[in-house]
């Protein structure tokens, strides 16, 4: 049992506020994830040809002003770089094979969180209320959000199993659920190409995707092919750099809701996290169809 949030903005009016919409929202699902919980955010997009790239180091005085220095000596000629607690984003004038050839040679120890253009990963382990004030996530602008709270019934509490997962450029998934051929889809997996840093289930889905969109499926597609590859009950929350996806399995049986107003979308396992949006009042709410997909993008 694990507890999904998301929230899309339609009216880029509100992006100064989203953090702070989504915080109580992550909150709300502390009972069906007290172990950890996380989030990834899409904003402050970086300019094509530049790569955002979210590192995490597991000791708290770890020296980000040497990395960044280190950095900008050996890799590039223009970085920018901010520290959030134990994690630090980079935005950096490189692509993202170069810049991750950079990090496995020159900082094997800094965990990549996220890498792409928009996206930011921040997780770890413990309850969401103190997750989200760590990481101040109440002051964080952006277009859209999503984010998990872990119950780790299978596996052991650890950052590194927390949720988002995300194994390509600005892509990432929260799931709801288990696979059972997730052993078998990684062998198939790793032939292609895509790196995993975990066991988790919830990895290989992210993975599976982020494969099914470098062959050139749009995500309508990829989440096409997922229904008819992927083996298993789970609820779905994607978030990519211009949008939003929400997915259930054929059989459905894992709770979610969704509610739509002319200024957001938003989604959860449970209604009472949505319950305190503004305008919630107002909004179209309904429980996502079984093998139904629920896609926003800004370009579409």
């Amino acid at each position: 049992m694990c507890g999904i949030v998301g929230l899309y903005l339609k009216n880029p009016s509100l992006e100064s506020q989203l953090g702070e919409l989504f915080e109580p929202m992550l909150i709300a699902m502390t009972d069906r994830g007290p172990d950890s919980a996380g989030f990834a955010i899409y904003g402050d997009e970086v300019p094509e040809g530049e790569t955002k790239v979210t590192l995490r180091h597991p000791e708290d005085d770890y020296d980000w002003e040497s990395l960044a220095g280190a950095m900008a000596e050996g890799l590039v000629t223009e970085l920018s770089w901010f520290r959030n607690a134990n994690a630090a984003v980079f935005k950096i004038r490189a692509g993202e094979e170069q810049v991750r050839a950079w990090l496995q040679e020159s900082a094997p120890d800094a965990l990549v969180l996220s890498i792409g253009r928009s996206i930011e990963i921040l997780k770890e382990v413990g309850l969401p209320e103190k997750i989200a004030g760590k990481f101040k996530l109440s002051e964080m602008k952006g277009s859209h959000i999503i984010g998990h709270t872990r119950m780790a019934t299978e596996s052991a509490v650890t950052m590194e199993g927390s949720h988002p997962f995300t194994t390509g450029m600005d892509l990432c998934l929260v799931h709801n659920g288990s696979l059972s051929n997730h052993n078998r889809l990684r062998e198939v997996l790793c032939r292609e190409g895509i790196r995993f840093e975990t066991e988790n289930d919830s990895e290989v889905a992210a993975g599976y995707l982020a494969w099914r969109l470098e062959q050139g499926d749009s995500l309508k597609q990829a989440l096409e092919h997922a229904l008819e590859d992927l083996d298993g009950f789970f609820t779905f929350t994607i978030g990519t750099r211009n949008g939003f996806a929400v997915m259930r399995d054929p059989i459905a049986c894992k709770p979610a809701v969704l509610a739509e107003t002319d200024d957001y979308v938003a989604m959860a396992s449970e209604y009472q996290a949505l319950a305190g949006l503004p305008g919630i009042e107002h909004a179209t709410v309904w429980e996502p169809e079984p093998a139904t997909f629920y896609i926003w993008e800004r370009d579409a």
